[in-house]
């Protein structure tokens, strides 16, 4: 799960990690309030949206005007409010489609003398939290590993004792830093690592984390991301969750039980188990083809669930065939077809559908859709499915 700038932000504050002093606005008005309130003589105002890159975006409205805009007076703060709220930011994460900005995060501005990338996520190779640092700080870390990847630095974190002391003086003193600075960064690793293990979240980056003029550090942006699997031990920040900011069909699959993850192409997937539904997408890949979805019934679908399935892949204006890639383990083929069949009558078949169905109880279930007379394409395996939905989406 996501949250925005201004709640990590919070987030930060509680585990003492240096945040620059501002407040959210919802209208242009609200925005000089706080402005008002900061009384500094710069402001940073910043878009608040589910995306990294937003210095750089601009608005779909008003190609002009970035997401974050630094500023030297309240007027002006209430003016770059109003061009950017209600309006719909474009960056590299958001696609052309962009995300309507709802919120501005208005803070007061550093005169910045130095800065440094910081976060922390799950290694995977390793098996084990790691912290992520580099002298490079600003630039997006996807840019920075692919063209100075050696500019990375990487110290994996044992949970159970966090980041140490002496660890975190060692990375701070090969980022450059020196004399009571050193402690005093190695200190904000500690924090950002304490903060990752106690929170249960995938994701938490620091960029920049500025030393400014004076020798103050800052986290100037702060992103958190949530291990969704460990929300019911933290109620406070799943509260925290802004819908408006995910896609709607993803939202809807969330509370029905299934696992959907919206993708680019024509051919609706719906699979139980999610190695068979990897499988599925990766061949109709192979052959030419590309899915619209990622979505996974479950092990154990009930008819109720193949239904709600076939809601969510039609709620895709983009689907132009469907492919139900079913191997009936704990999940009988037969509850799988009442569900086609139940779904087809409720919701219409408005795209050609093709139907694999192996393992349990599958000659019931292909006995069952025969007898149905919905119109449908049946499949063998896995390369017959995958060549006749490319085929009823129309082709390579």
């Amino acid at each position: 799960m996501k949250i925005h700038e201004y709640q990590a932000k919070e987030i930060f504050r509680t585990y003492r990690l240096p945040v620059p002093k501002g407040g959210v606005a919802g209208t242009a008005q609200d925005a000089r309030r706080v402005a008002e309130e900061l009384g500094a003589s710069k402001f940073a105002v910043k878009a608040q949206i589910h995306a990294g890159g937003r210095g750089k975006g601009t608005m779909k409205e008003d190609p002009s005007v970035h997401g974050v805009v630094v500023v030297s007076s309240i007027d002006e703060v209430e003016q770059a409010a109003d061009r950017i709220l209600g309006k719909t930011l474009v960056t590299k994460q958001t696609g052309e489609a962009g995300r309507l900005v709802q919120k501005v995060l208005v803070e007061e501005a550093s005169q910045i003398d130095r800065e440094i990338y910081l976060g922390m996520a799950i290694d995977r190779a390793s098996e084990s939290p790691v912290v992520i640092a580099s002298a490079e700080g600003g630039m997006s870390i996807e840019e920075l590993a692919r063209e100075k990847p050696e500019a990375i630095l990487k110290v994996p974190v044992d949970p159970d004792t966090g980041l140490r002391p002496f660890q975190a003086r060692a990375l701070a003193l090969k980022l450059g830093f020196g004399g009571k600075t050193i402690n005093r960064v190695a200190g904000v690793f500690i924090a950002l690592a304490r903060l990752f293990l106690a929170t249960d979240a995938s994701l938490a980056e620091i960029n920049p984390l500025v030393v400014t003029a004076d020798g103050a550090l800052l986290a100037l942006d702060a992103k958190l991301n949530f291990d969704d699997n460990a929300l019911f031990r933290h109620k406070d920040y799943a509260e925290l969750r802004d819908l408006a900011e995910e896609d709607p069909l993803e939202a809807k699959a969330k509370e029905v039980g299934i696992n959907y993850v919206s993708l680019n192409g024509s051919i609706g997937c719906m699979v139980n188990g999610a190695g068979l539904a990897m499988a599925t997408n990766d061949i109709l890949t192979v052959f030419g083809g590309q899915p619209a979805n990622f979505l996974d019934v479950g092990g154990g679908a009930s008819a109720q669930q193949v239904e709600e399935a076939f809601k969510i892949i039609l709620g895709d204006p983009d689907v132009k065939a469907i492919w139900v890639n079913i191997y009936g383990g704990i999940a009988r083929c037969d509850i799988i077809a009442e569900g086609i069949i139940t779904a087809a009558q409720k919701v219409g078949l408005p795209v050609p559908l093709v139907v694999r169905l192996e393992g349990t109880n599958a000659r019931q279930g292909r006995d069952m859709l025969a007898q149905s007379g919905l119109e449908l394409t049946t499949a063998t395996t896995m390369a017959d499915g995958a060549q006749k939905a490319i085929e009823a989406a129309g082709g390579n």
